[in-house]
């Protein structure tokens, strides 16, 4: 069985025991999570989308918080005397999926 989720803007599809990087919940680790918007369930050949999948529910635990790699950012206009760099290190919250329910 999997389903699809969205969380943080994104979508993701996910399996029981799938470990995955979502932007921070500020879940604290051992935390249980609960994702309520839920797009798709598919289990062997039948699916269910939209209303269909809304009672579905996804049941995961939180493993701990890290930050991605750090992205550099460099802005330049030529023959201004203009350049800018900052730096951006986005924080994610590792969890794991337990039960897919629905």
């Amino acid at each position: 069985m999997y389903a699809v989720i969205r969380t943080g803007g994104k979508q993701y599809r996910v399996q029981e025991g799938d470990v995955l990087r979502v932007e921070k919940l500020g879940a604290e680790a051992g935390q249980a999570i609960t994702f309520d918007d839920v797009l798709l369930v598919g289990e062997g050949d039948e699916i269910r989308v939209g209303a269909d999948a809304a009672q579905a529910r996804v049941e995961a635990v939180a493993l701990g918080e890290e930050r991605g790699k750090k992205l550099v950012i460099f802005k330049k206009r030529r023959r201004k005397h203009y350049k800018l760099t900052k730096g951006h290190r986005q924080h994610y919250t590792a969890v794991r999926i337990e039960k897919i329910s629905g």
